[in-house]
């Protein structure tokens, strides 16, 4: 069975194989929410910041159409030129056109996750461009010719002599040297010839002002700045809900943005782009693909308010322990849970149910989107629309039937016990998917209803 085909259960299985992967990869996701935990319990304000942050993407939501009017105006006053797309194609289709039209056959790009869930790198490359990411973990993941497995971290699945061996591949650096101070300075030596001799850069959009038309790209590595300054034309891709309504706002989101992601005080550099210099070119594309579907869904547009910090994906138990890849989609963990079926309910079914539904997502989260309620609703939402695999429907149905009559659910749970203390060979064995990673619990000698009855 393809990757394509695979759901999230049988993905994880496949991360699962290396233990060693699984506990490091866990363990590291674990110390980064700690360190978001010590950095936010140093601000006395941190729960006004996020119902602020929440309080402005509501308002945001609310009045989405006019705030993107106003940035397009600033904007295109500004000397930005402005692209709409209303789906992924559209947006491929621009870039591919403004490169064509400037006689550009090769571009640098900085992390994007809209580039990601446009395939915009598999569209360029097949319509002969070349796309270099800058971003040191898309790099990484480029050369493996893998997608990210986390929006913040995107190689984070990788083991750093994991990463030796691919520089050794495709950079030449010295085989079984996997020191990351000796390839990170690789890694710079090899896009430094690749930022001067690019025309063209494009970035992502983490804000964008509708009161000054400019936009706010936040970068750890700056190698964002060094793709924009130096070419010719820089390509910024926007999401519509990428929109704040103005300057002042950006203070309350760039405190909380780095802190929620990897635990720093801020991100190392924040530009601001508002105006081309002389004889360059800023153009930016805003993207629906499905967003104003989203927005119209009263359960779940609140989803839209996410600020890409990928902490519900550092807290998450499932998440740390199935990795990225396995959600099959641009945006993992909870937060791609709840947007992936947006786009196509049927090929993202099985996400929702990936998850304890334990609220540690949404206690994290800090634009207080609900996401384990979202992750609920989206369960019911796709067993109604008829999604939802048939076993897995008539073993609800039959939980149902027994949870909601007394004589049965007391008559099943004696049968149970029965089952487990004189057949265990009945449950434990490979046809029960929770027997595979656990051992059955051992039966009780009676009920808390029997009990109950005989304390009262």
């Amino acid at each position: 069975m393809s990757t394509e085909t695979k759901d999230h259960a049988a993905l994880a299985d496949d991360f699962n194989k290396d233990e060693d992967r699984v506990d490091w990869h866990d363990e590291t996701l674990w110390w980064i929410r700690q360190k978001r935990d010590k950095a936010v319990n140093k601000l006395p304000d941190w729960e006004l910041l996020r119902d602020t942050a929440s309080a402005i993407k509501d308002n945001v939501l609310s009045n989405l159409s006019v705030y993107l009017q106003e940035f397009e105006a600033k904007a295109q006053n500004n000397g930005i030129i402005i692209h709409w797309a209303a789906n992924a194609e559209m947006h491929n289709k621009i870039v591919l056109d403004l490169l064509k039209a400037k006689g550009i056959r090769q571009m640098v790009k900085s992390k994007s996750m809209l580039t990601e869930e446009c395939h915009l790198n598999e569209y360029l490359e097949n319509n002969n461009i070349e796309v270099i990411d800058s971003d040191l973990g898309e790099r990484i993941v480029q050369l493996a010719k893998e997608p990210p497995s986390h929006i913040v971290l995107p190689c984070i699945h990788k083991k750093k002599e994991e990463i030796g061996e691919l520089f050794h591949l495709h950079l030449g650096t010295d085989k079984g040297n996997s020191d990351p101070q000796y390839l990170t300075e690789t890694a710079r030596q090899h896009l430094r010839n690749i930022f001067i001799t690019r025309r063209a850069s494009l970035t992502g959009v983490n804000f964008a002002i509708a009161q000054t038309g400019e936009f706010v790209v936040c970068t750890n590595e700056g190698n964002a700045d060094m793709g924009a300054h130096l070419a010719d034309i820089h390509i910024a891709s926007m999401g519509v809900e990428k929109i704040i309504p103005e300057r002042k706002h950006l203070g309350v989101f760039l405190r909380l943005l780095t802190r929620s992601a990897t635990g720093q005080p801020i991100t190392t550099y924040s530009s601001h782009y508002s105006k081309p210099r002389d004889s360059k070119e800023i153009h930016v594309i805003i993207v629906d693909n499905g967003r104003s579907k989203q927005l119209g869904r009263a359960d779940f547009r609140n989803s839209l308010k996410c600020i890409r910090c990928g902490a519900c994906m550092n807290t998450c138990p499932v998440y740390r322990r199935s990795g990225g890849h396995s959600y099959h989609n641009a945006i993992s963990g909870p937060i791609g849970a709840i947007l992936a079926p947006n786009l196509d309910m049927e090929k993202f079914a099985d996400l929702p149910f990936a998850s304890t539904l334990c609220g540690s997502c949404s206690n994290v989260c800090p634009v207080k989107i609900d996401i384990h309620q979202q992750l609920y609703k989206w369960r019911q939402v796709i067993v109604q629309n008829g999604y939802a695999p048939a076993a897995k429907k008539a073993a609800m149905k039959l939980m149902s039937i027994t949870l909601s009559s007394p004589f049965l659910y007391h008559t099943s749970g004696k049968a149970g016990r029965m089952v487990l203390r004189f057949a265990p060979f009945a449950v434990n064995n490979r046809f029960n998917p929770w027997f595979k990673q656990r051992d059955m619990p051992a039966p009780p000698d009676q009920s808390f209803g029997e009990w109950y009855a005989k304390n009262r």
